[in-house]
């Protein structure tokens, strides 16, 4: 058993700072938020999720990881239950989303990503499931059955982090070149089905990414939450708003829905301008980087393609959220991980990044050698 000053010396501090760095970054956000929507006070609601989450983040990262590896089936059957269970409530703002808890409300989709992560991972460990074409079937039906049930709610942004993990991790499994193509071509022919699933709503965020026009008078419906992202983000100009000023007095332009939450990063750059925006995106550079050496170094299989697989979870929903501020993506409302406002995101990227530091100080777990592990008469 290791003592805690070993812990502390082989923590992947680099991680840690990186992870502070984007929550203060979103707590700026979310303030500059507060002043142009008063009445709406958040950033102090946001310090007593991050007081919650970071104890969280210190089990995920204490209690050792191969005690959760058996618990990880069940705890993604327990999730698909539970993204269920959801319908069974009111819903809220048009969505089946949150099972109410008096206090605060959850959201089994967060819980999704984590367990979903961990049952795959517990999957591939074996050569022999991702070796051969059939093997990936499993893999694919465990990806479709969230991803359907989570964009039922609906909720486009969430469910479309499934399938670039599940490439990700079946890359670093050490799949076959043309089993990829075909999980590639799998994804493709279920899009029609996808489709269909998608409610009005979803279908026209996804056509307004198509119609959208600089200049002009503000449009209406979904293009006005796009124009509106584009503007406020531009109106930051090159140093921000802390260092120029406000160009403009008018308050209706930099009036934008869910700022503090899904368009946090137009936050950052209409305060801190061009380099508060390529700052944030440095610091998830580093925490990507640091997460793929942890990946690189662990020789346990579980906890490599766990690592892998919140790497690739951070960078998709990190992809997702940022294209869809600047009209590179459809408007999903996805939040930008540790950023944003919002006590389930949070809490639930925080128990990522505890499960990636678990993994890091842990390199060795188990096994040595041979990367993944053989069953018996393999």
């Amino acid at each position: 058993m290791r003592s805690v000053s070993q812990s502390l010396q082989q923590l992947p501090w680099l991680v840690v700072i990186s992870a502070a760095l984007l929550m203060v970054a979103g707590l700026a956000g979310i303030a500059r938020g507060d002043e142009l929507n008063p009445g709406r006070v958040l950033q102090t609601r946001q310090i007593v999720w991050i007081l919650i989450a970071l104890p969280a983040m210190a089990a995920a990262a204490w209690i050792p990881y191969r005690i959760w590896k058996p618990w990880s089936y069940p705890l993604f059957g327990a999730t698909l239950l539970l993204l269920g269970v959801v319908y069974f409530f009111p819903a809220k703002n048009g969505a089946h989303r949150w099972i109410p808890l008096g206090v605060a409300d959850l959201q089994p989709s967060e819980l999704a990503k984590i367990t979903y992560i961990m049952a795959l991972s517990h999957y591939l460990m074996y050569r022999r499931n991702y070796r051969r074409l059939t093997g990936l079937i499993v893999p694919f039906l465990l990806t479709l059955v969230p991803v359907l049930l989570i964009l039922r709610e609906p909720d486009l942004g969430t469910s479309l982090l499934f399938f670039p993990v599940l490439y990700g991790m079946l890359f670093a499994a050490g799949a076959k070149a043309r089993h990829l193509i075909a999980v590639s071509l799998l994804g493709v022919m279920v899009l029609p089905v996808l489709w269909t699933q998608m409610s009005a709503e979803q279908k026209s965020r996804i056509t307004a990414l198509f119609n959208q026009q600089d200049g002009g008078p503000t449009p209406r419906g979904d293009g006005y939450h796009l124009h509106q992202s584009k503007q406020v983000l531009a109106l930051g100009g090159m140093w921000g708003s802390d260092v120029t000023g406000m160009p403009i007095d008018d308050p209706l332009a930099y009036h934008l829905p869910a700022a503090q939450t899904d368009f946090i990063f137009c936050m950052i750059g209409e305060r801190w301008g061009l380099p508060g925006t390529i700052g944030v995106l440095l610091v998830y550079l580093l925490l990507f980087g640091r997460g793929l050496m942890i990946a690189a170094a662990t020789q346990e299989p579980f906890g490599r393609l766990m690592a892998v697989g919140i790497v690739m979870l951070f960078a998709a929903q990190l992809t997702i959220n940022t294209g869809m501020t600047v009209g590179l993506m459809p408007i999903t409302g996805l939040t930008l991980p540790l950023v944003s406002y919002g006590g389930s995101s949070l809490l639930t990227m925080c128990i990522a990044v505890g499960l990636l530091l678990n993994v890091g100080l842990r390199p060795g777990y188990e096994i040595t050698g041979e990367p993944f592990r053989f069953r018996d008469g393999e």
